[in-house]
């Protein structure tokens, strides 16, 4: 095969970019005959993103960026319908894509063998055809999900409405089991409200698009999800190639501030016994209402086991407000709490999860069940007990739990705005959790060896990668 090129056109947010950049590196490390531009979509201010682009492009010079024009932000919701505002933001991108590419990529000597695009940004399939390129899906989340979204066109075409949370459990084929109404992500449910503009429609029109492309790239692997995958094995889906898990193991460089809470919480795990340390993470958007909380420093106190809990509480009543670190503990926690388990607890804010997974300390993870965070846990072997958020969250849960079986059930359907979880539930599931001989301990060490095996030369990753390359140099000519 002649040099090729590839452009990336990842969404901003961290858990798809940081996946779409690692495997783009991944690419280029198998083979050095691709070269690679990542579109940045600019969200505005500076964000995590803009630092973390900036930190790659200093550091791996085959990697070329080109920032898109800020576009401007969304009106406020009771100006215009969030849901037809993001969809008309994303695709006003389009041009400035197809600009890019234009000015940037195709001058050049390199021919250009097709565009990846984000599994948001479907819209710019478009572009793709317009220009006469290939096009291809990165799904940042799993191949069962990935299914879920196949199948949501080809029901509303027979039923034209949400679900309802009294449908009778659904029969969608990348799941193990039928799937309960009451784990459906809040997009597709009638009663949701639309968040962000990820809305019921939206989602059906991005399953849509995605029949339209030349493949679909999934961050998963074959053995973890063997009956997902299986299920696209018809006529009617594109390739798909399951080139997982895509995890970045290398962005360990903290700085600052997080150096010296990098430093503070490794210290903390040093002087703990193997696998005694529960580990509680609700990924960037992950966080509790005060009473919600309290609940949770009850069970854990009355669970008797040594913990370390990320608390992160935002600056106003906003859904989508920034984060803080530094909440005042004492006014939020049961009184006494902080005191009563200051030699078995650490309470931080911001936490390296990858290096905190890593550590043998840690015996069990109690997660938002967010795609990259379950691979993260796979990868180092740590069983999970889910408590799902927001997004496919809820889903990811019910997989990982009934079909899986690599995690213990804390609150499959929870709902951010729902109800409250009491101390005795979460007692009870890290108690259950952090249990030495659970089948889900034992399961997920198992995947554990695989998911390293698989991304290793003969591995299932690694030769679904290598027919991804082949079809990519069939398109574009040995």
């Amino acid at each position: 095969m002649k040099r090729v090129e590839l452009v990336f056109i990842p969404s901003p947010g961290m858990g798809h970019l940081v996946s779409a950049i690692q495997f783009s590196k991944r690419l280029l490390d198998r083979d050095d005959r691709f070269s690679v531009t990542i579109l940045s979509i600019k969200r505005g201010d500076v964000t995590k993103a803009d630092a973390y682009i900036a930190s790659i492009a200093g550091s791996d010079s085959r990697l070329k960026f080109i920032h898109l024009p800020h576009v401007d932000p969304d009106p406020p919701p009771q100006q215009k319908p969030v849901e037809k505002d993001n969809t008309h933001r994303i695709q006003s991108q389009n041009d400035l894509v197809k600009e890019a590419i234009l000015n940037h990529v195709l001058p050049t000597t390199i021919p250009l063998a097709g565009l990846v695009v984000d599994m948001f940004n479907s819209s710019m399939i478009d572009v793709a055809h317009e220009l006469g390129v290939p096009s291809y899906v990165f799904f940042t989340c799993n191949a069962a999900f990935l299914g879920f979204m196949l199948y949501l066109p080809t029901r509303h075409d027979q039923v034209g409405i949400p679900f309802r949370e009294s449908d009778p459990d659904s029969v969608i084929a990348s799941y193990v089991n039928p799937v309960p109404s009451s784990v459906l992500p809040s997009f597709a449910l009638e009663s949701s409200i639309v968040v962000k503009g990820h809305g019921y429609l939206p989602m059906v029109n991005h399953g849509r698009k995605f029949k339209e492309v030349d493949g679909i790239i999934v961050n998963t692997f074959y053995e973890l999800e063997t009956h997902a995958v299986n299920s696209f094995l018809d006529d009617k889906t594109p390739p798909v190639y399951t080139v997982g898990p895509v995890i970045d193991l290398e962005n360990k460089n903290h700085s600052g501030v997080n150096q010296v809470k990098y430093e503070e919480i490794m210290k903390w795990l040093d002087d703990q016994p193997p696998s005694s340390v529960v580990f509680l993470c609700f990924g960037s958007w992950g966080t509790f209402s005060v009473p919600q909380l309290k609940e949770i420093a009850l069970g854990l106190e009355r669970s008797g086991h040594r913990f370390l809990w990320s608390i992160r509480l935002r600056t106003s009543n906003d859904r989508f407000a920034p984060l803080t670190d530094s909440p005042n503990l004492e006014e939020i926690l049961p009184p006494g709490f902080l005191e009563r388990t200051r030699e078995v607890g650490m309470i931080c804010g911001w936490a390296p999860q990858v290096e905190v997974l890593a550590h043998k300390a840690i015996g069990g993870f109690v997660t938002h069940c967010g795609w990259n965070s379950i691979l993260e846990s796979v990868w180092y072997g740590v069983p999970m007990a889910a408590w799902p958020m927001y997004a496919e969250q809820q889903l990811n849960a019910f997989q990982i739990v009934r079909d899986l079986g690599l995690a213990v059930e804390l609150k499959l359907d929870y709902r951010r705005d729902g109800e409250l979880v009491m101390a005795e539930k979460i007692e009870q599931s890290v108690k259950c959790l952090m249990e030495p001989d659970i089948e889900a301990r034992k399961r997920v060490k198992e995947m554990s060896e695989k998911s390293r095996k698989a991304v290793m030369e003969g591995g299932s990753s690694h030769a679904s990668l290598g027919r991804l390359i082949e079809a990519l140099s069939v398109a574009v000519g040995k």
